[in-house]
């Protein structure tokens, strides 16, 4: 029960010869969900042997071209690969109008229906959950509405300790009542508190995407704990003005927030055009937050949790 990121792109709005715009693909636990999707994005998702057929979900930071217009390309292409199941589009306003005009001009007959589902920037909330994975928005400070996403899985069953099976001979029900998290009342009188007869076999996990955005501690207060944080580092460090003003951090900006929040790892892209060696904002990075990375085009970042010990 891992969370697995593959980035698909790194790069910021003007194109480049060698990177591609925002895009990621994040696994959590088998399910495929896309989180941005920049020119060349299904291209990209070939070239890492991702089936665009796999996606559970899309989530859209911001209506920006270089965060977007790969999607519906994708979309047609689904349709051609047969789709039928509906898919789900989380996206702020005005998404729906662009949605609208592109089935209304481009696709009119699409084997399924691709849905809308408005994204309040505003707020911090759930805007996914199914039995084992939530999504929530992350309100971010880019120059028009945009929101980041924030991706925990959900805490698993409990299981009963081997010890605690044997040693009490704890009959079918009484496992079964133990995983609901009841205690357990032996024939003796005697009572088998849960916390002591039950774990957790494994510590959730959960990972952060934020792009674009200026630097906010209201951010880090948000995403605190999380194993791994992606967030934007347009500019270096010299360049905070210009961030400031263009709605975008910097390399001192991304790191102060993984400090603040007591984050496991930082990984650090939407890199500006202008930088083509992009040590001199890892080393930026690190400086502060030495538990950086660059989220270079094409890895793939394994979350995995610590198996319970008993």
């Amino acid at each position: 029960m891992s969370i697995a990121v593959t980035i698909l792109g790194n790069s910021s709005a003007k194109p480049t010869a060698s990177g591609h715009p925002s895009a990621q693909v994040v696994n959590v636990n088998e399910q495929y969900f896309l989180v941005d999707a920049g020119e060349g994005v299904q291209r990209q998702m070939a070239r890492r042997g991702i089936s665009a057929l796999k996606l559970r979900a899309v989530f859209i930071s911001h209506l920006h071209g270089d965060h977007m217009y790969g999607l519906f390309p994708l979309l047609s292409t689904l349709g051609l690969y047969g789709r039928r199941t509906p898919l789900r589009i989380y996206a702020p306003r005005p998404f729906g109008e662009m949605l609208e005009c592109f089935l209304r001009l481009c696709e009119t007959n699409l084997p399924y229906t691709p849905e809308w589902v408005e994204v309040d920037t505003t707020k911090h909330q759930i805007i996914f959950e199914n039995d084992s994975t939530e999504v929530w928005s992350l309100p971010l400070r880019h120059r028009i509405p945009t929101a980041g996403y924030l991706f925990r899985q959900k805490e698993p069953a409990l299981n009963v300790k081997k010890y605690a099976i044997e040693r009490y001979d704890l009959s079918v029900k009484q496992i079964v009542d133990a995983k609901r998290g009841e205690d357990i009342v032996l024939e003796s009188g005697e009572v088998l508190s849960n916390d002591v007869i039950t774990y957790r076999p494994y510590a959730t996990l959960s990972y952060a995407y934020c792009s674009d955005t200026n630097y906010s501690a209201r951010l880090a207060r948000m995403v605190e704990g999380v194993d791994v944080l992606y967030h934007e580092a347009t500019y270096a460090a010299d360049m905070r003005k210009t961030a400031k003003e263009r709605g975008h951090s910097t390399t001192e900006d991304a790191a102060k927030v993984a400090k603040m929040a007591g984050v496991g790892r930082l990984l650090i892209g939407h890199f500006s055009s202008r930088y083509k060696d992009l040590s001199l904002l890892l080393d930026e990075a690190r400086a502060t937050f030495p538990a950086t990375d660059i989220a270079r085009e094409g890895e793939t970042f394994l979350i995995e949790p610590k198996p319970h010990k008993e």
